[in-house]
């Protein structure tokens, strides 16, 4: 029987790419010269953390890594973009969790959402990503084509594709 995972990953590797052409524009940056901005990946925790020495400053270090983000094909939907810290003495951090597999809710809202659309397939949760397996091809072609016209609030990919 045919398969496929549905799975929502982000690729380190342009995530790292995107980061360090981040911090380019950060070094080559008029309005940043002399600033103590920076931008730090912790790929443990799948984490970016933005620093800088005002709100604005913050707030144009988070366009500049938005922007390469965008430019590098990471989905922006897998981006959280936690609420930016400030301190009284002016001092401003801001997080950016990349999410990483699809967890518990998202996934059983998806699962959900094939069920009834009626469709003649078996979809079950295995660690972090969807199988969906279907009797045809076109069964599950028409569940990619659903999942891509659905807005599920993250990136979704559709891979490992078996006859």
């Amino acid at each position: 029987m045919p398969s496929f995972d549905i799975t929502s990953e982000v690729d380190k590797q342009e995530l790292d790419n995107a980061i360090n052409q981040a911090r380019k524009e950060l070094a080559n940056r008029f309005d940043f010269k002399g600033s103590k901005a920076a931008i730090e990946l912790d790929e443990k925790e799948s984490k970016i953390k933005l620093s800088a020495e005002d709100a604005s400053r913050l707030k144009s270090l988070h366009d500049i890594v938005v922007g390469k983000l965008s430019k590098r094909g990471v989905d922006l939907r897998n981006v959280e973009r936690k609420d930016p810290a400030i301190s009284p003495l002016g001092h401003a951090t801001q997080d950016l969790v990349i999410k990483q597999g699809l967890d518990g809710e998202k996934a059983k809202e998806i699962i959900r959402a094939i069920k009834e659309r009626g469709l003649k397939v078996q979809s079950a949760l295995q660690d972090r990503q969807i199988r969906v397996t279907g009797k045809s091809r076109d069964e599950l072609q028409e569940v990619i084509a659903f999942c891509r016209s659905s807005e599920f609030e993250v990136g979704l990919q559709f891979g490992n594709f078996r006859d």
